[in-house]
């Protein structure tokens, strides 16, 4: 299967100029409720939409794409929900790494992964070892990931360095061999952090969606780049 080509892409390359673009994917919950369903059919219909959204990335230019599946938050919700979700990550590995690799995407973690079970951790590094020399577009997914406390493993990893810049931290966080954060979106009209990527957004430009996660198509994500293309980026300058 390949990668789907969005109408941004006219063959020479992408001219919206962005590099990589962060999605905080909410709205499964309601997208559920306003059906009558079950949350864990909003969270499958969810991934769906990662899917068709991640096939879509490369062909829109995209080196990097980082989303946030699962927060250091999200453990106080109930336990079958986070069952469901942790479910629904095995059945994502399982269905999507041989496309993956086909395709020249490397897959990337965010987070302390590794405290989640053994079973699943396996998965996860197996996948990690057989993506890690794609070189197409990065897939960085955020599980057990909190923006603060990444702020902080950064700190102190360059404290025992001895050196306590801001390129010494910068070089500590998850998304260190990632180019920097150019876009981040959020789906279903909220437009708050929620402590993903705080340090990456610095300089961000930030785009909110109506939109419930669950229906988000390429379509809406070519949609964010062109309004990202209309910008302009002054870092603090005139």
């Amino acid at each position: 299967m390949t990668l789907a080509v969005s109408a941004l892409d006219d063959g020479g390359g992408a001219t919206h100029g962005a590099r990589h673009v962060a999605i905080i994917m909410d709205g499964n919950g309601r997208w559920a409720k306003k059906r009558h369903l079950p949350r864990a059919f909003g969270h499958k219909k969810g991934v769906e939409a990662v899917r068709e959204v991640v096939r879509a990335a490369r062909g829109m230019g995209l080196e990097a794409m980082t989303l946030y599946a699962f927060s250091s938050e999200n453990w106080r919700r109930p336990e079958d929900e986070i069952n469901d979700l942790m479910g629904l990550m095995r059945t994502f590995i399982r269905s999507d790494l041989a496309e993956f690799v086909a395709n020249d995407v490397r897959l990337h973690i965010i987070g302390d992964y590794r405290v989640l079970a053994p079973d699943l951790v396996a998965m996860i590094d197996d996948a990690l070892a057989k993506t890690a020399h794609n070189r197409g577009t990065t897939l960085a997914i955020a599980l057990n990931y909190g923006a603060q406390q990444e702020i902080v493993f950064a700190a102190r990893a360059a404290a025992v360095k001895g050196d306590i810049t801001l390129e010494a931290i910068e070089a500590e966080l998850y998304t260190a061999d990632m180019p920097p954060l150019d876009l981040l979106i959020r789906t279903s009209g909220e437009e708050r952090l929620s402590n993903f990527l705080l340090w990456q957004a610095a300089y961000a430009e930030l785009w909110f969606s109506e939109v419930l996660w669950p229906d988000f198509t390429p379509a809406h994500l070519a949609q964010a780049l062109e309004a990202f293309a209309a910008r302009e980026r002054r870092y603090g300058g005139r």
